[in-house]
């Protein structure tokens, strides 16, 4: 090799210096330089067998320096490893990397997240470092290797141990990380809810308290139960909707009307929704006082209001977390499971993107030991890597890989050597010109063959995606009959005197409630009436079906029940106006 200090001949074996001294100074120093500066700097003649081992360990160690990945505080301290591995390379050849040490060298990648924190994990590994140190300088002392052996077979054993550890303690994060992710939707869904709907506004007291006490935790079971596109979620939210509305004058008043028959129909809806949620029936007169307050205001009465989140009001919301959009699952896939720096040289830190927390759409980072280092919302980890504040960790290059690549190349530089001292210019010209040849010809059959395999992937695929369609639209065939099937089940069992709904034709109408009053078998006509017999309504038993099917029309239960119901209602309303 070039500008390297071999001897200017052959030496005798008696005139051999010993290195292993000069070696050990520099380790017991720990000293960040190349075996080959070392040996320039003194005025020794070193053998040829020296020189190249000094190069060696040096060429090694450098490309491990640059590509292994670790950080730069640890990388360094395995560096200095090279002045014993120039020592065991001229003394045992190839045989220092025997399985134990390769092994060592190559499960360092472990700690590709370690960062310099100064805390308990950092220091640990860094005391056992500093047991490095005291084994290699026992076998400089010993001219023996096997102290570094033992070293190297503790540590892989400790290694297998920490990971059974580390992965029970992964799995325990996990399951409780995403429990608490839930209830965080929940509970910050819950509050912005509320907190939209009485900000400026003006209620009844019993009414404020009965939302943000009460009806609070109904949202937020609603939420975590069945999550924000459920039924029992709108209901919970429209019924809130309803209670603001009632309460506050400024609403309600425009609609006399309609304030008349939400006022009836509330307080069932309230016991229904709250039994869905909560699993067990609202207390006793919970709503006797929101109850007082509806009647007052069909009288026509104003109770007496107050600002419904007041400054005394503890109620904290945040609006973002209703229109939380779903992370891509493609998207995160590319990065959970990858380590993430952010600084730069001895100051950067390390994480690992460990999960994505799908219902509150947060990061979950760790370290190398598996312990929650926090927590990021989706949104700023991508515009953290969008400005180059936080960077993807390059893919690791284990010090096997390093090995083996520079003894090839070392070899194809010496097969190099010879042939062009051993070889004419002509016979190296045509040799290259038939390899060019070869190489072309292969590139053109790996390109054929390749083409041809992407052809027949490409069938495989189309031929995939035609059965998939197949098998959708067989499906849905399936389930519309299934549907079809169950609404005429219904349609022929409403008896005379059934009720049924039909679904408001805009936004601001009220759906229609009709009773059968006929039904002609021949025709299977089905003539409907409403409450005090009139406006008429013709269905035919197909219309009826497809009416159930598209969710316009819904059938209620017997006439009886709702009859009585219904007057018990009204029968309220009228005392109370008496």
């Amino acid at each position: 090799m070039p500008d390297l200090p071999y001897p200017a001949g052959k030496t005798s074996p008696e005139s051999n210096a010993d290195w292993r001294p000069l070696l050990f100074s520099c380790w017991t120093e720990q000293r960040d330089e190349r075996v080959t500066d070392v040996l320039r700097s003194v005025q020794i003649e070193w053998t040829v067998r020296q020189v190249n081992a000094a190069y060696l360990s040096d060429r090694i160690m450098d490309v491990f320096l640059k590509t292994s990945g670790l950080h730069r505080a640890l990388v360094s301290r395995i560096a200095r490893l090279r002045f014993w591995l120039a020592w065991q390379l001229d003394t045992r050849g190839a045989s220092v990397f025997g399985n134990v040490v390769l092994d060592w060298l190559d499960n360092l990648q472990e700690w590709r997240g370690w960062s310099d924190t100064g805390g308990r994990s950092s220091r640990v590994l860094l005391d056992q470092l500093d047991s490095l140190v005291i084994a290699v300088s026992g076998s400089f002392e010993s001219g023996q290797p096997e102290l570094v052996e033992s070293y190297c077979k503790q540590w892989l054993d400790d290694r297998e141990k920490s990971e059974q550890q580390v992965s029970r303690l992964r799995e325990r994060l996990l399951e409780t990380e995403r429990g608490a992710s839930r209830q965080r939707l929940a509970d910050q869904v819950s509050r912005a809810l509320i907190g939209r709907a009485l900000t400026g506004r003006e209620l009844p007291v019993v009414i404020s308290r009965f939302i943000i006490e009460d009806w609070y935790k109904v949202l937020k079971q609603s939420v975590w139960s069945e999550g924000t596109d459920s039924e029992l979620y709108r209901h919970a939210n429209k019924l809130l909707e309803w209670l603001v509305w009632l309460g506050d004058p400024a609403l309600s008043d425009r609609d006399r009307n309609r304030l008349y028959h939400v006022g009836e129909q509330i307080g069932d809806r309230i016991q229904d929704v709250w039994t869905r949620a909560l699993g067990q029936g609202l207390p006793e007169n919970a709503l006797a006082d929101i109850q007082t307050v509806i009647v007052a205001r069909i009288r026509g009465e104003v109770p007496e209001l107050k600002p419904a989140l007041g400054s005394g009001s503890s109620l904290t919301w945040d609006s973002r977390w209703l229109s939380l959009a779903p992370v891509d699952p493609q998207q995160a896939e590319g990065f959970i499971g990858r380590w993430f720096v952010e600084g730069e040289g001895a100051a950067e830190q390390r994480r690992y993107l460990f999960a994505l927390l799908e219902d509150s759409g947060e990061v979950l980072w760790t370290n190398g030991a598996g312990v929650k280092l926090g927590l990021q919302d989706w949104a700023l980890f991508l515009a953290d890597l969008e400005a180059d504040t936080l960077r993807p960790l390059p893919a690791p290059t284990p010090f096997g890989e390093v090995l083996s690549e520079t003894v090839n190349l070392l070899f194809k530089v010496c097969e190099k050597q010879q042939k062009q001292r051993e070889e004419a210019a002509r016979e190296a010209r045509a040799r290259a010109e038939a390899l060019r040849k070869e190489k072309e010809a292969a590139e053109r059959a790996r390109k054929a063959e390749e083409e041809a395999r992407q052809a027949a992937l490409e069938q495989q695929r189309a031929e995939a995606e035609r059965q998939r369609q197949e098998d959708e639209k067989a499906e849905q065939e399936r389930l519309q009959k299934e549907r079809e099937l169950a609404a005429a089940k219904q349609v022929d069992g409403i008896a005379l005197g059934g009720w049924i709904v039909l679904a408001a034709q805009k936004d601001d109408e009220e759906p229609t409630r009709l009773k059968l009053a006929v039904k002609i078998s021949a025709s299977r006509k089905f003539v409907f009436v409403d409450r005090l017999g009139l406006n008429r309504r013709e269905f035919l038993h197909d219309e009826l079906v497809s009416g159930v099917v598209s969710g316009r029309i819904r059938i209620l239960g017997s006439a009886a029940e709702f009859d009585d119901t219904l007057s018990r209602v009204v029968g309220r309303i009228r005392v109370g106006r008496n």
